[in-house]
């Protein structure tokens, strides 16, 4: 376990994506880009990238509907066709999808979508819950393991992964790695288990619930913090999408 912040691991995407291009400018997509109140601690990622590289940087931001920091309308579960007439032929030296798989109807097309639009070598950068409340915008369908990123963006070299903390104001975050690398089978499970969840008995959680400004149903005994899981993944150089990789359990290795 090495511990770790969000802006760490946002600098170390910047930096990998400033040795990809080297002296000319990245072609970025942002998923989701749309900017609201109740966003205040999302990352300006425009503003960030733009520090870095400055004019050379082409920025393009989708949503589903338009708004602050919305260039184009798309939906990422679009067909092939429907990326190409929106965002054109040319792919990208890094995708960022934060916060929206969970709110996607087919988060594997998605993920197929982000993919095939990344140069040979180029980034993706994903953020999504592991245990969050529910959040319909406009619906919430989906919650995500590490290793179930892992087995949706099959087709990408995970370079890094970690764990990191909600609306709380500490920029906290964690990674599992083994020998320097991710950890990406079954028994990085333990962490979660061991380290983020947190067991109440019956009186300590009847407490808790009493001490709550509206009613909460005393359904479970058992609770975890809002926790996110981010991979970094770099599409390879062999074929139109590059090497698949495994991902494997302790039986099956």
């Amino acid at each position: 376990m090495v511990g770790t912040s969000v802006a760490r691991e946002v600098e170390r995407v910047l930096e990998l994506l400033g040795q990809a291009v080297g002296r000319g400018g990245p072609r970025v997509l942002q998923i989701g880009a749309r900017t609201s109140v109740s966003d205040r601690n999302e990352l300006n990622w425009r503003a960030l990238l733009h520090k870095r590289f400055g004019d050379g940087l082409e920025f393009i931001g989708v949503d589903l509907v338009s708004g602050s920091n919305v260039d184009r309308i798309l939906d990422i579960c679009s067909t092939p066709i429907a990326l190409r007439r929106v965002l054109g032929e040319q792919p990208f030296d890094l995708v960022i999808c934060c916060h929206v798989l969970e709110h996607t109807r087919a988060p594997i097309r998605a993920a197929r979508n982000i993919e095939s639009m990344l140069k040979p070598g180029g980034l993706a950068y994903v953020s999504t819950p592991w245990s969050q409340a529910f959040h319909a915008a406009p619906d919430d369908y989906w919650r995500f393991s590490v290793r179930g990123l892992a087995l949706m963006f099959e087709r990408l070299e995970i370079l890094t992964a970690f764990y990191s903390g909600g609306d709380v104001g500490l920029d906290v975050a964690y990674r599992v790695e083994r020998n320097g690398h991710p950890q990406l089978d079954a028994r990085a499970g333990a962490v979660e288990q061991g380290l983020f969840q947190v067991v109440l008995d019956h009186k300590d959680n009847r407490d808790v619930l009493s001490r709550q400004a509206t009613e909460r149903l005393p359904v479970s005994r058992t609770y975890l913090p809002t926790l996110f899981v981010n991979i970094l993944g770099r599409r390879g150089g062999a074929g139109p999408v590059g090497r698949r990789r495994k991902v494997t359990s302790p039986k099956t290795r």
